[in-house]
Order: C-alpha cells, then sequence, then structure tokens
C-alpha cells in the first residue's frame, strides 16, 4: 500500500464523515479501511498527536472537537450499561443532591473509571434486572420508576445510601413503579426497605 494513502488529512476526513464521536480501535481499523496492524496505530498515533483524537483508555477514543455528553461517554466507556442510580435521579429532577460521580447499572462486574477528572462508576446488577431504560439523545438511562428502583435495591443490600427527605417523585408514576416493583427480588432487605417506604408514601 502507498504510504501517501494513509496521509493525515485523508484520515482527518474518514473520521469526520464517519458522523462518529467515539471509536474502537475496530472501528478505526474499518473507517480507515487499513488492514497492517502496525500501520493502523501509526497512523492512529498521528490522529492523537494531531488534536484529531483523544485516547481514552486503551484501543478507546473519541473526536476532539466533539461536544459529546458525559452520559453518552459513561455508555461508550463500559458496555453493555445504562445511567442509573444517583445520576438519573437527578437527571429526572428526583433528586436535587448533585453527584459528582457518573453511575451506571450494569450485568458485568463492579468496575470505576476516570478519565478527564471526571469519575465513572458501574455497579453490578443482576442479569434480570438489566431492563427498564431507554435512548434519550444518543446515551441509555434508566426510566425514573427504574432508576428510583435500582437505588433502592442496592441501599437494601447497603451498597448506597439514599436520603428520603430529598426525594421528590411527582415526575413517577405510580403505576409503572408498583409494576416494576413486582419485577424485584423479594429479598428479606429488600422488602423490609419497601416497607418502610410505604409507611411514608412514597410508594
Amino acid at each position: 500500500m502507498k504510504e501517501e494513502k494513509y496521509n493525515l488529512a485523508s484520515m482527518t476526513k474518514k473520521i469526520y464523515e464517519s458522523g462518529f464521536y467515539f471509536f474502537k480501535i475496530m472501528t478505526l481499523k474499518d473507517i480507515l479501511e487499513i488492514k497492517k496492524e502496525s500501520t493502523l496505530f501509526s497512523v492512529v498515533r498521528k490522529l492523537v498527536g494531531a488534536g484529531v483524537l483523544t485516547k481514552i483508555e486503551k484501543n478507546k477514543y473519541v473526536l476532539k472537537s466533539a461536544k459529546a455528553s458525559d452520559f453518552a461517554l459513561a455508555n461508550f466507556l463500559y458496555s453493555p450499561s445504562y445511567i442509573s442510580f444517583e445520576s438519573a435521579l437527578n437527571f429526572y429532577g428526583i433528586l436535587s443532591q448533585f453527584s459528582y460521580e457518573i453511575s451506571c447499572a450494569t450485568p458485568k462486574k463492579s468496575v470505576q473509571k476516570k478519565f478527564e477528572e471526571k469519575i465513572f462508576t458501574y455497579t453490578k446488577i443482576k442479569s434480570e434486572l438489566f431492563w427498564g431504560y431507554e435512548k434519550i439523545e444518543n446515551f441509555l438511562i434508566a426510566l425514573p420508576e427504574k432508576a428510583f428502583l435500582d437505588q433502592i435495591y442496592l441501599v437494601a443490600k447497603g451498597q448506597k445510601s439514599i436520603n428520603l427527605d430529598e426525594i421528590d417523585l411527582s415526575r413517577i408514576s405510580t403505576k409503572t413503579l408498583k409494576k416494576f416493583l413486582n419485577m424485584y427480588p423479594g429479598t428479606r432487605q429488600f422488602l423490609k426497605m419497601t416497607k418502610k417506604l410505604k409507611k411514608i408514601h412514597l410508594i
């Protein structure tokens, strides 16, 4: 292959024309049409050096000029995952307390990642509880009722906390909440927590 085929201007053009913000190395391989691995990494290094791409972590990149949301980045960093817990509750105005971490649910092992001073926390939930989310703009986020129950479920397990005085459930559908509630495992701790919420008329 001729070296000029891989000049920076043509590679940059292909990146922008792809319409993507986030790239895995294999995605870049397809977009740039480079078969040889050593050439691919050499071109990607040049694109990073030229300020076209920013390296997020090994084999993951973001278009530097893109105004990508933290939530979309969270989905990309570790998948499958969806925004839930404090971040989703704050997004919907259910929880006034601002969280500095981007909190996500995942059926994989719990991990924490950091990129450009932002912390992304992924908490493992059972695979049978990995539902109840939708795509808003370009990210996946739990429905309000699901985000609330995800939080309560982990509070019951001692993995998270919640200040019930700061909760505003006016944006939550009681009907949907009750429907979702029946889909959670009835562990002793979870039932104890939901009984407490019923007492104060939160569910």
